[in-house]
């Protein structure tokens, strides 16, 4: 399948060279100059030649194209979306005019985005899917090798329209990326595992990614098996989370149970356990080294922020919530709310039309 990838950073240069793995013919696209630019410029010199070193086999491949030109998507059965959820509303409008009638644009994470593309493309008649999580974690260590950190065992993505499922389902499957469908977008936007862990493990060790200057490891220092502080405060943040999916229609699945879901098939394993030993493996990457990263300064406005807007919507109190984007905005030094998702910015009526159409 002809396949578009936006985003050349870490994520988006594996899960293209995994494709190309598969079998398809994948288009790169770096959408902006803000990082990995030494690794981009590596793969233009080097006719996409990309190595992934997962735990030892390590296989190289040629990504079939490399580019900065948006308008390429427009050659794709299949576009995806590998960018910070931040900048996920600029990029769908600068990529409207090059969108096509029926093709699946695949967003990931993605944090409710579905909305932003009825927001700004409502004219096209499109298959939006969404992601909870990476389909695979890592680093690229030098231009051109990513060493693997870890892969989902499944990948649970939303689709919209529902009515147009079971064709994207035919499509997807081919890609070859573990997927299992949910019921709606939603559940996807909301189980992100970001929202819970990174906004917890993050905020909660300010001082720490300070002092260590560099060094901090968030899964290895904040999610420890004698951190039970930190855990009651990870559990009650996903508590505000399952009270708004339940007023919105959904299952109430703590992070835990997802975060199994996605990690490992053994059924006999206990969720916190698999969690834990996740956390604990060796090859989890140093991060967040400053506090201004992506583990606050995405995931706090893009995650926090909407799920604090969506309780006051509905009338679920999210006190966790507001407290750690408080706290974030004061460490920074701005108004993370109004950097934020929020229904007026996603648009009432949009999130109205992907509620509306997962009770068909």
């Amino acid at each position: 399948m002809k396949i578009a990838m936006l985003g050349a950073g870490n994520a988006g240069c594996a899960v293209s060279a995994d494709l190309t793995l598969h079998g398809h013919e994948v288009t790169l696209i770096k959408t902006s100059h803000a990082m990995h630019e030494e690794n981009f410029d590596f793969l233009l010199q080097n006719d996409g030649k990309m190595t992934l070193n997962e735990f030892g086999d390590i296989k190289t491949t040629n990504i079939h194209k490399i580019s900065r030109d948006v308008s390429l998507i427009s050659e794709a059965e299949i576009v995806i979306i590998y960018i910070q959820t931040n900048f996920h509303e600029q990029l769908i409008e600068r990529i409207a005019p090059y969108l096509k009638d029926d093709q699946i644009l695949l967003i990931n994470p993605g944090y409710l985005s579905t909305a932003y593309v009825l927001k700004h493309i409502p004219d096209k008649k499109l298959i939006v899917a969404e992601a909870e999580s990476s389909f695979i974690d890592g680093r690229i260590m030098e231009p051109g090798y990513f060493r693997v950190g870890f892969r989902n065992v499944r990948n649970p993505i939303g689709i919209y329209p529902s009515a147009r499922k079971a064709e994207a389902i035919e499509k997807l499957d081919k890609l070859g990326e573990r997927f299992v469908y949910l019921d709606s977008v939603v559940e996807a936007a909301l189980h992100n595992p970001n929202v819970i862990v990174h906004t917890v493990g993050s905020v909660m060790s300010i001082p720490r990614i300070e002092k260590s200057k560099g060094e901090f490891c968030m899964y290895h220092e904040a999610y420890t098996r004698d951190n039970p502080a930190t855990w009651r405060i990870l559990e009650a943040l996903d508590s505000e989370k399952m009270d708004v999916l339940e007023k919105l229609g959904f299952a109430r699945i703590p992070y835990v149970e997802a975060c199994k879901y996605r990690n490992s098939l053994d059924e006999s394993i206990d969720a916190k356990e698999v969690f834990l030993a996740y956390a604990e493996m060796d090859t989890r990457a140093k991060g967040p080294t400053k506090v201004d990263s992506r583990y606050i300064s995405e995931d706090v406005p893009q995650g926090l922020v909407m799920l604090e807007a969506l309780g006051k919507a509905l009338d679920v109190k999210t006190p966790i919530a507001s407290g750690l984007i408080d706290i974030a905005g004061a460490a920074l030094g701005r108004d993370l709310r109004a950097e934020g998702r929020t229904p007026e910015g996603l648009g009432v009526e949009n999130i109205r039309k992907i509620l509306a159409d997962c009770r068909k």
